[in-house]
């Protein structure tokens, strides 16, 4: 249900950021590092100047592009490069492929390979092999008659890219799954309610510029303690689970749904007001109803109550409507569950009878089990126009 929204896009802005200032301090202690070698080290005038000339426009550059152009993948990319060609002048002036310099090309593989992913790492890995094997035929002549043997030299910038992208994929991997974990609820793969209130807050904000409507829901398990008492928590656990995968298959890619908390849940449909998702809500309660799930070899059956709201009409904004979708939720359960309130209707839904028992029996059959093939009910074309 986590789907790759504006926080997301705005979390890779910051890295890139982050990478960014990396990029800057790398280029300031490099430049340092130049001018000190000079001076050290002096070289013929002309070189000399070169040298002061390519690190005043790498300087120039660096300091003028962070306010000018948006830290992304390409603002990255280019820096790169800018600072691998910068590396390999230097290097030509101050001894070619004997220059100090030359290790500094591993560094920016290395950056490069962590910071821009695996097809512009290769694309720099060849850059890079291109650039050593220019500045050592400059420097020997008899460079491409040996070539054979130089070859192992040039094999440290494709491991040092590769390595790099190794460790690049299993450090985004691991934030990605760091990233899941702080936006979905553990036991039932749905949105948290951080998340959930990032999601929604936005769909307000639209709703509000856009005069669209939002629907609410809250749904709650009618008999959660009885089937705690009858037949352990663990029972009750899977009755969370069980609901989740019924609202996960009844609802649209578009729709938020999260835990609430305990046995209750929260769904937020948009462009939709309660009249129009009522039977979408319905069919939820009916596909609970007709599903029992099963628990070390009994079928366990349950239900919901549900109750909904929408703005504008109950509500200038979500905290108000989500407050009177959980009053239509009670007025369900105090109207006999399994059934579906619209705020303001209290009569809203079908008539549940008195109160559900909870009922087992053994298995007699092949059973719907959680990750398993189902009847999934679906939601029809009828239940939500447009």
């Amino acid at each position: 249900m986590i789907e790759t929204k504006e926080w997301v896009s705005a979390d890779a802005r910051a890295r890139y950021a982050g990478h960014d200032r990396v990029i800057g301090v790398i280029t300031w202690l490099l430049a340092v590092l130049v001018a000190l070698d000079i001076y050290l080290l002096p070289i013929d005038r002309r070189s000399t100047l070169l040298v002061a000339l390519c690190t005043v426009v790498l300087v120039c550059y660096k300091g003028l592009s962070r306010p000018l152009r948006q830290n992304g993948q390409l603002k990255s990319s280019l820096d790169l490069v800018l600072l691998l060609i910068y590396v390999v002048a230097v290097c030509w002036f101050t001894g070619k492929t004997a220059s100090p310099f030359v290790s500094v090309i591993y560094l920016i593989l290395m950056a490069t390979s962590l910071t821009v992913g695996r097809r512009i790492t290769g694309l720099m890995a060849a850059l890079a092999i291109a650039s050593y094997t220019l500045l050592a035929a400059a420097q020997s002549p008899a460079f491409w008659t040996e070539f054979a043997g130089h070859i192992v030299k040039l094999f440290p910038f494709i491991l040092i890219a590769h390595l790099g992208a190794l460790l690049s994929g299993e450090a985004e991997s691991a934030r990605a799954e760091v990233e899941r974990l702080s936006l979905t609820d553990d036991l039932t793969e749905l949105n948290n309610m951080r998340s959930f209130e990032t999601l929604a807050l936005q769909q307000e904000k639209l709703s509000k510029r856009y005069q669209s409507p939002f629907a609410i829901c809250m749904l709650d398990a009618d008999n959660l303690k009885q089937i705690n008492d009858r037949y352990g928590h663990l029972a009750g656990t899977e009755l969370i689970k069980w609901t989740a995968h019924i609202i996960r298959s009844n609802i649209r890619e578009c729709d938020i749904a999260a835990r609430f908390g305990g046995d209750e849940f929260i769904i937020m449909y948009n462009d939709h007001d309660k009249e129009q998702i009522g039977p979408a809500v319905e069919r939820i309660v009916r596909a609970m109803e007709a599903r029992p799930f099963s628990f070390e070899g009994v079928l366990i059956e349950s239900t919901l109550s549900a109750g909904v709201a929408s703005f504008p009409q109950d509500g200038p904004d979500l905290r108000s409507v989500i407050k009177r979708a959980d009053l239509a939720m009670y007025s369900s359960k105090r109207l006999g569950k399994n059934r579906v309130s619209l705020f303001g209707r209290e009569e809203g839904g079908k008539a549940g009878g008195a109160e559900l028992q909870v009922r087992g029996k053994e298995l007699g059959g092949r059973i719907p089990e959680l990750d398993r093939e189902g009847a999934a009910v679906h939601l029809g074309e009828r239940d939500l126009p447009g």
